[in-house]
């Protein structure tokens, strides 16, 4: 393993996460790669996607199986306007890189909000730091690991 990835991994044992990073050959650039590369679902990839919300970081934790609405997110959050943030402030505010964010191991915590959707998976599949590593978790740990809102992020 990489130097980022033991540290991610370290993280995860700190959290009590059970399951165990997993690198791979090749960048995994969208959640359907993911998915084939791991056969399992799409819809149990668990996008870590950073926006900003009235400028503040906001992690959303979504199903690879479906967009994040953003007006309907801004809604339940009460704020004005999300934004999908740049990768340059993704590396800021998460210190991982745009299509390798994980849902933990930041410089800071972010507020975060988990897809109900994931619930329907009893594994979930999340990024671990890096394109080419990902770990296992459950709903419930995911939950549990980002202190995260559980909330439906596409329209219903």
């Amino acid at each position: 393993m990489s130097n980022a990835t033991d540290t991610f991994a370290s993280c995860l044992r700190e959290l009590g996460v059970v399951g165990q990073v997993v690198e791979f050959d090749t960048d995994l650039p969208t959640a359907a790669a993911a998915a084939e590369k791991l056969g399992c679902e799409l819809g149990a990839i668990a996008n870590s996607l950073v926006f900003t919300a009235d400028d503040e970081p906001l992690l959303i934790i979504a199903s690879g199986a479906h967009r994040v609405d953003t007006k309907h997110v801004a809604r339940l959050l009460g704020v004005r306007k999300i934004r999908r943030a740049t990768p340059e402030f993704v590396l800021a505010v998460t210190g991982q890189p745009v299509g390798g964010v994980g849902p933990v191991d930041h410089p800071q915590r972010i507020r975060t909000v988990v897809d109900q959707q994931l619930a329907d998976h009893p594994v979930v599949w999340a990024g671990a730091g890096r394109k080419h590593a990902m770990f296992p978790t459950s709903f419930d740990e995911l939950v549990r690991i980002t202190d995260g809102l559980v909330a439906d992020v596409e329209k219903p």
